[in-house]
């Protein structure tokens, strides 16, 4: 992460300045949680699965060396061959290393979290290969320069006006129009990677998930580019986390059940593969070297601490669909690929608290990430603990460590607090104006709060605090 990045307050001003980008984040808010609903609806035993899906993931996590080294047991005996990297670099000069070593010029790419993490593109392309995004949001976000806004819509930010103008803009082509409608613009899209399918020396993917009984890596799309990746070029190369390895096909079963339906509202993904190895005698099709490289950076430091749980993450983005601050400013504004609160979770982790302290705050620890996560991860838990760090270290701003320290001292002082919270509750009443549809609200407060207030009224208090209510309430 950069400096720029690091600065979440002015990103997400920016963000909330930016009307295209609002626009798909209230359709989010409208689509998402309905279609997540509907879909989990129609799945009885959907409490169970929950649970059963929690146990599997800490299963792994917890025999996490025995899995992973029993993945590779069976990845070695299929054909293919598993690399460890313990940070980015290592990563990336290890996947380089097999393109170089290929004579690969090149390279094609399905969307992969974890490539967007360690930057592969990058380190790629600074030794002289072409790479190329096949996910159609990933591909469009790549020729902007420009990194993803949400785990599965890359390009959530960006609307089909300044689709087609980059695709105008990269694409040489004659044009009688521009291109306005979205069924062009595929099309095109589809043209142009077609070419690059056939020409690609390496295929990279990510992997949702890794079984150790069967040594399959698997990928869930909803474009199928991933098996294309996979199956086309002499060598398919998987990069992916370490805490991705799950124990038996029974736990994949369980978690393939609750994926689609947290992510994007179907019972299952269009498409789901289960890779083994190279290409065997007799096939007809597919790589002739499978490689998968098993990526630590930072994951491993988690195990045995109470933030390992963020490891259950399966990546299906339901925490961000869900969450009030992400869908008012969305990804761009975390300055990291994961974004909402796994992100707020995660980054830090990988970044160190002091590059991200910004970003666990940004929650209103409404719980509803928790509510919705297929994995029941505790998020509100995890992201006030990152809280409690950067308080014990000296992180937070001085204005917020004073408000807090007046905050402890009226706690701790009850007649103090009574009169302070009734002069406050009396102080807002008079500042309030009559709403429309009954009651009280407050416009604005002279003092703070002018951001909720652009965009919202709050409700007064009736006068009187709630504890003077509950005291001379009827018996």
């Amino acid at each position: 992460m950069t400096p720029a990045d690091m600065d979440f307050p002015a990103r997400s001003r920016a963000a909330l300045a930016q009307p295209t980008l609002q626009r798909s984040l209230q359709g989010m808010r409208r689509m998402m949680p309905a279609l997540r609903s509907a879909a989990l609806a129609g799945l009885p035993d959907h409490a169970a699965l929950r649970e059963r899906a929690r146990e599997s993931r800490d299963h792994a996590l917890e025999h996490l060396g025995h899995y992973l080294l029993e993945y590779e047991r069976r990845v070695v005996a299929a054909g293919g061959v598993v690399h460890w990297a313990r940070t980015a670099a290592e990563a990336n000069d290890i996947v380089a290393g097999l393109c170089e070593r290929a004579g690969a010029r090149r390279v094609i790419k399905s969307k992969s979290m974890v490539t967007e993490e360690i930057r592969l593109n990058e380190a790629l392309e600074a030794r002289g290969l072409g790479v190329t995004e096949t996910d159609l949001g990933e591909y469009i976000i790549q020729l902007r320069g420009e990194r993803p806004s949400h785990i599965l819509a890359p390009a959530l930010h960006l609307g089909l006006a300044e689709i087609g103008a980059t695709f105008e803009r990269h694409h040489r082509r004659e044009r009688r129009a521009p291109l306005t409608e979205a069924g062009e613009m595929l099309v095109e899209a589809r043209a142009e990677l077609r070419a690059v399918f056939q020409a690609a020396d390496v295929g990279i993917t990510g992997a949702n998930f890794l079984v150790a009984e069967t040594g399959a890596a698997v990928l869930v799309t909803n474009e199928g580019n991933a098996d294309l990746v996979a199956a086309l070029p002499a060598m398919h190369i998987v990069v992916t986390g370490i805490e991705k390895v799950v124990a038996t096909l029974d736990d994949l079963g369980v978690l393939l059940r609750l994926l689609a339906r947290s992510a994007i509202g179907e019972s299952l993904s269009s498409y789901t593969t289960l890779v083994h190895g190279p290409r065997r005698a007799g096939d007809a099709a597919g790589p002739r070297e499978f490689h998968v490289v098993l990526v630590d950076n930072g994951r491993s430091a988690l195990l045995g601490t109470s933030r390992q749980e963020i490891l259950r993450c399966i990546r299906c983005s339901a925490c961000l669909n869900h969450c009030p601050v992400y869908t008012a400013i969305g990804g761009h504004a975390y300055g990291s690929v994961y974004s909402g609160p796994m992100g707020a979770v995660l980054t830090p982790a990988f970044e160190g608290l002091a590059r991200t302290v910004d970003l666990p705050a940004a929650s209103t620890l409404c719980g509803r990430c928790e509510e919705v996560c297929p994995v029941a991860i505790p998020l509100p838990r995890l992201l006030r603990e990152w809280r409690e760090d950067a308080l014990r270290g000296g992180l937070t701003r001085p204005a917020e460590r004073r408000a807090l320290r007046l905050w402890q001292w009226l706690a701790t002082h009850p007649v103090w607090y009574r009169f302070a919270l009734g002069a406050v509750v009396r102080a807002l009443r008079l500042m309030s104006v009559p709403a429309p549809g009954g009651g009280r609200r407050l416009r604005h407060l002279p003092w703070f709060g002018q951001g909720w207030f652009a965009v919202r009224d709050l409700p007064a208090p009736q006068g009187r605090t709630f504890q003077a209510q509950w005291r001379s309430r009827e018996p």
